[in-house]
């Protein structure tokens, strides 16, 4: 019989801090303090107490900076800092202020002495550079605060009394100490990407000594596209989790290898929990989440679905003593293809206190369950009986309609008052939809051929411009490298 040697707390410590400082490209950064926000309410106060309170510089990027109450709130903070004297650099995401805010509604902060730059706008020469989005969600004040989120800029987040809309669910941080200068280094990384970097100018000359604001040691991962740390450092903490992995994601898409990481995990005794969204601001996304359940259940991973209007925030809990708060999703736009900034905290009371977060998170949620019959996962100990939902009688016309009508509304009911869900049949909803999707196509394609035909002739253009002008560029590139090299090469 093979017994498993088990190693208590997070993995071996000496070999845990190697294997994630060289997964995720960060090092460990000793000395911090760090504060927990919960919810928009308690960010956009906190945010814009540290904006009113700037003395020297203040970098803001954010995905989504929108032309509401907040986001005017927030701009009319900046112009008056700026107009004092502040530095005021801005970062906003072109596809996440799409129909949010146009150029007018920085013209203020311009016009203050503010700067501000738009990420990767679609441009010629870039095929697919659009694809690539700036997600994060930072502000750093004076070298001093930092923080960083899932919350954008929007009104939206806080919900809408008026309707009894509750506010949506979200996680960050503010930081103080040594980690603030990694912040700041990592704005000043998406500034240089979006054009000239930063200007030599004592107001954002950091200082000469950075003192300790607190005990806690992090590592601040600035992912970058193509870059993929932040999916290394997942997939690391999945396989050195021994007691516990709680896990909140508001677009889980779950790749092959994760999942088969988090189900290794549940099958060797880790008690893997995941919490999604019940209802997300991107229905599509929803349904792609829910048709991957099915394998989770059977490894004993624990799925819940917030009750909430929007569960939007990005954590991670392991051990009681390892935590990831941030703006990445447990998906391929957030690993592969955007910037992101998340902070990996290892510190056993903050750990604690996201673990207190996420058991108060569970008692506003209904865990899915596998219908009629019980996982032979990890955390079997841990799950519910779920008893066999009868089935309803085959009988044609209204009666049939009747009784599944019924069905449905007493597992409704059931899961309000037991809080579980049994799962049910979530591949066949993508698989029906693409199917209609198909036909759709192909009845416009044989019946109005010139609607598909004209999308196709205008994305054949894109890419014969694109194309056209890189092929232009490399040549004048090469030309002038060419003409460097005879320049300065001796005389014969």
């Amino acid at each position: 019989m093979n017994v498993r040697q088990r190693t208590t707390g997070f993995s071996s410590r000496l070999f845990a801090e190697q294997a994630l400082s060289r997964s995720a490209g960060a090092p460990l950064i000793g000395g911090n303090a760090v504060e927990l926000l919960i919810d928009a309410r308690a960010h956009f106060d906190a945010w814009l107490a540290a904006i009113a309170g700037a003395r020297r510089h203040v970098f803001l990027e954010n995905y989504i900076i929108r032309d509401d109450a907040i986001g005017k709130a927030f701009l009319d903070a900046l112009v008056e800092r700026a107009k004092a004297g502040v530095f005021v650099a801005v970062i906003a995401d072109w596809a996440g202020c799409l129909g949010q805010s146009r150029a007018a509604f920085w013209q203020p902060l311009r016009d203050a002495g503010g700067q501000v730059r738009i990420y990767n706008p679609p441009r010629l020469g870039s095929s697919f550079g659009w694809v690539s989005r700036d997600h994060r969600k930072v502000l750093v004040v004076d070298g001093e605060k930092g923080f960083l989120s899932g919350v954008c800029i929007s009104e939206k987040w806080l919900g809408d009394p008026s309707r009894d809309v509750p506010p949506w669910r979200d996680t960050g941080v503010m930081l103080r100490g040594p980690a603030v200068a990694e912040i700041e280094h990592a704005f000043a990384d998406s500034w240089r990407e979006t054009g000239e970097p930063l200007p030599a100018d004592d107001r954002i000359s950091p200082p000469a000594v950075i003192e300790d604001a607190g005990s806690v040691s992090l590592r601040l991962i600035a992912t970058q596209p193509s870059t993929a740390g932040m999916y290394r450092l997942d997939q690391m903490v999945a396989a050195m989790a021994t007691r516990t992995l709680w896990l909140t994601d508001a677009y889980f898409v779950g790749v092959a290898p994760y999942v088969q990481a988090l189900s290794a995990a549940a099958r060797d005794g880790v008690d893997v929990r995941l919490l999604v969204p019940g209802t997300s601001d991107i229905p599509m996304v929803a349904s792609m989440s829910r048709s991957g359940y099915r394998p989770l259940l059977k490894a004993g991973i624990r799925v819940f679905e917030w009750n909430g209007s929007m569960l939007h925030a990005k954590t991670a809990v392991a051990d009681g003593r390892w935590a990831r708060v941030g703006s990445s999703n447990l998906n391929i736009a957030s690993w592969l293809s955007n910037r992101e900034i998340d902070v990996a905290i290892e510190d056993v009371g903050f750990a604690r206190q996201l673990e207190a977060c996420y058991e108060a998170d569970l008692e506003n949620a209904t865990e899915i369950l596998l219908s009629g019959r019980r996982s032979r996962g990890g955390n079997d100990r841990m799950r519910s009986r779920s008893p066999r939902p009868p089935r309803p009688h085959r009988a044609g016309g209204s009666s049939s309609r009747a009784a599944a009508g019924a069905l449905r509304i007493a597992n409704t009911v059931g899961a309000a008052i037991t809080q579980h869900r049994v799962l049910g049949d979530t591949e066949s909803g993508p698989v029906v939809a693409g199917a209609l999707a198909a036909l759709v196509l192909t009845l416009v394609a044989i019946f109005w051929p010139a609607v598909i035909a004209w999308p196709l002739a205008l994305i054949g253009a894109w890419f014969t411009v694109n194309l056209a002008v890189s092929w232009w560029t490399l040549r004048k590139r090469r030309r002038e490298t060419r003409e460097d090299a005879d320049t300065t090469s001796p005389a014969r």
